[in-house]
């Protein structure tokens, strides 16, 4: 069947700001903040400001080539049109579903490392069930998944304010602690500053997602740039305060052990049983997933739509307006991942594929701005695709003598 359904255009600004807060927030600080001191221990904050820096670079260009081309499959376009490679740009594409794929996998991971505070369950049958239902709602509707996302948003929101809450009294060592944050320069410190930037990183993932839905977008070209920045904005201001509290207020060994690390703070810093934000970071590891499976989805329907991908994966069900068929093959890949690998080694792929991504979209950009010229949308200076591209690429050599050689 030669199916003609369209996506339609329903998301406005604050809908695509609380989708880009959602999952990135559900991406990190909930489920890794934990890994993260494990590696960089006291520096932990300095390790999320330094994901963040990197992630900046790269949030700016993808903003100006989201207001250039507003589609889709955002990233294998924006690769099509800089370098005009059509296998390369498909393979970033699917580099992109991979991404999410393996994403989803890892928060199926952190639901059942929270769920297990309440009950003694099987992790495959909590991941199995979990994946299921974040698939049935995706397929429902972009406006229903969207809207059920943002008030996860707000109740993500919520629980991290509490933590910041009950862990006030950590602010009031700051003046104290401060010189002890900053690392000396040791080579040693500075190499689990940045394998805690790299497992950061993941946590910062997510404002890229906005791009793909930018064919649901009301007015894309000036929407999608402000919600990728004020998602990041916002995120990183959460991340580095939470950082902090949790780093004052427990030790790094036991951060690191933790399978529910906000959750163990709320308990340490009151006395009380953590049911609440137990119960909220649940709910902030669904809202991640539910997006990513939302962005994967739509990155298949783009690149069928352009042909790089059988026709029959971006059919628009005639009823829900949602990509179907590429709902259910993402449902199915993320289970086989999520019952292969554990949380951490999930993370570090994720992060490892995406710092490529982010490396060949600011390289994309600079080829782009060098032979198109500017346009009437959102720009950025010369400098910042340079920067962007160059970072990521000296993060990724690093990272590969570290973890391959």
């Amino acid at each position: 069947m030669n199916n003609k359904t369209e996506l339609v255009r329903r998301l406005s600004l604050p809908l695509l700001v609380f989708y880009g807060i959602g999952t990135i927030l559900g991406a990190g600080i909930y489920v890794l903040v934990g890994k993260v001191a494990g590696e960089a221990g006291f520096y932990t904050p300095f390790s999320f400001l330094l994901a963040s820096l990197l992630a900046a670079f790269s949030a700016f260009s993808y903003a100006e080539l989201a207001s250039r081309f507003p589609r889709s499959a955002g990233e294998a376009i924006y690769i099509e049109e800089g370098f005009g490679i059509k296998k390369f740009s498909i393979a970033v594409g699917l580099m992109i579903v991979l991404v999410g794929i393996i994403s989803v996998a890892t928060l199926a991971h952190g639901f059942a490392g929270y769920l297990n505070v309440f009950f003694e369950i099987a992790e495959p049958v909590i991941v199995i069930s979990i994946v299921l239902f974040v698939g049935l709602v995706c397929g429902w509707g972009i406006s229903q998944s969207v809207m059920i996302a943002s008030v996860m948003t707000i109740v993500e929101i919520i629980g991290l304010l509490i933590i910041l809450y009950v862990g006030r009294d950590a602010f009031t060592l700051v003046p104290i602690k401060i010189p002890e944050m900053i690392p000396p320069l040791d080579a040693s410190i500075w190499a689990g500053i940045f394998m805690g930037s790299f497992i950061a990183f993941y946590a910062y993932l997510g404002f890229e997602d906005i791009v793909n839905v930018a064919e649901e977008a009301i007015k894309p070209r000036i929407n999608i740039p402000l919600a990728i920045i004020i998602s990041l904005l916002v995120t990183t201001l959460f991340y580095v305060l939470i950082s902090i509290v949790a780093i004052l207020l427990m030790s790094p060994q036991d951060l690191a052990a933790s399978s529910a690390p906000l959750a163990m703070i709320y308990e340490t810093t009151t006395g009380k049983s953590p049911v609440v934000i137990t119960i909220i970071s649940l709910i902030s590891v669904i809202n991640g997933a539910l997006i990513q499976v939302i962005m994967a989805s739509r990155v298949l329907y783009g690149m069928s739509r352009r042909q790089w991908l059988p026709e029959k994966i971006g059919e628009v069900h005639k009823t829900t307006h949602t990509p179907l068929i590429a709902t259910i093959i993402i449902i199915c890949f993320v289970l086989f991942f999520a019952l292969l690998f554990p949380l951490l080694s999930l993370a570090k792929i994720t992060s490892f594929i995406t710092l490529i991504i982010f490396m060949l979209i600011n390289f994309a950009l600079i080829k782009i701005k060098y032979s198109k010229g500017s346009h009437d949308g959102f720009s950025v200076p010369f400098w910042v695709p340079v920067v962007g591209g160059v970072s990521t690429l000296l993060f990724i050599l690093y990272l590969s003598a570290t973890l391959f050689i």
